[in-house]
């Protein structure tokens, strides 16, 4: 029996069976689209902890989850520039930094219950791999870059702004969830001159449930600690903490 078959760039798949396909189907519904070939969306569910526990088996997702995410940033480049013309540069990268990052992602691949369709490895089942931020944002990009492999860019491009532009609207509206590492930076950058500095000061548990808290220096005084399952949530937290203390009379806005 013939294990995979190729796809356009040497992509292979995982075979499926009928039950599966089935399982596919009703995400495909949620979503609103339609794949010609179900082993690639099949693929773009298949997380590394997946193929790595089964024999034989080395492909995952990781390769159609760097084709996606470039997808993804021109759709939303494009789509910015045309719909907000009057925004400076500035404003455009920052509206696209928080649409097109992992918080934004995670929080889209819930709504369409990712988390469900997941293939994980058991590890990664029993550490809370379903819900893990990075995951879900990981398995959202593969998903963009199945589809455009599928069924071409302008059909991709629907797909991506049914999804992102809600997303986009939350930012111009204020009613997003802010991106405090940025802000905190800017703040730095414009009062102090310098850049803030992370440091961990602590971790604890097993490599793959660590959490970690982090502390972060702005001109010479610290705010911390920031508590998160991974660097980059831990140090979103100090961020928040550093930036409210410092500027919570005058926030930076996306608008």
């Amino acid at each position: 029996m013939k294990l995979f078959s190729s796809l356009p760039g040497d992509i292979k798949t995982i075979p499926l069976d009928n039950n599966r396909k089935k399982v596919l189907q009703v995400f495909e519904k949620k979503a609103a689209i339609r794949f010609k070939r179900s082993d690639l969306l099949n693929l773009a569910f298949c997380h590394r902890s997946y193929t790595n526990e089964i024999q034989h088996i080395d492909e995952n997702n990781e390769k159609l989850e760097f084709l996606g995410d470039s997808v993804l940033g021109l759709v939303a480049a494009e789509y910015l520039f045309n719909q907000l013309p009057d925004k400076a540069e500035g404003d455009l990268a920052r509206i696209k930094s928080f649409v097109v990052s992992e918080e934004s992602l995670a929080e889209i691949a819930l709504t369409l219950a990712v988390n469900e369709y997941l293939l994980i490895g058991k590890g990664e089942e029993n550490s809370g791999g379903r819900f893990k931020k990075a995951i879900l944002c990981d398995c959202m990009e593969a998903i963009f870059g199945a589809y455009f492999l599928d069924a071409g860019f302008k059909e991709a491009s629907r797909f991506i702004l049914s999804l992102l532009v809600p997303q986009i609207d939350k930012v111009l509206h204020n009613r997003h969830k802010r991106d405090y590492k940025s802000l905190l930076q800017e703040l730095s950058q414009k009062n102090y001159k310098s850049y803030p500095k992370y440091q961990i000061i602590k971790k604890s548990g097993p490599d793959h449930n660590k959490t970690f808290w982090i502390e972060v220096e702005v001109n010479g005084s610290s705010y911390g600690p920031g508590e998160g399952k991974n660097k980059k949530e831990a140090e979103q937290q100090a961020a928040e903490s550093a930036y409210k203390c410092l500027a919570e009379n005058e926030p930076l806005s996306y608008s």
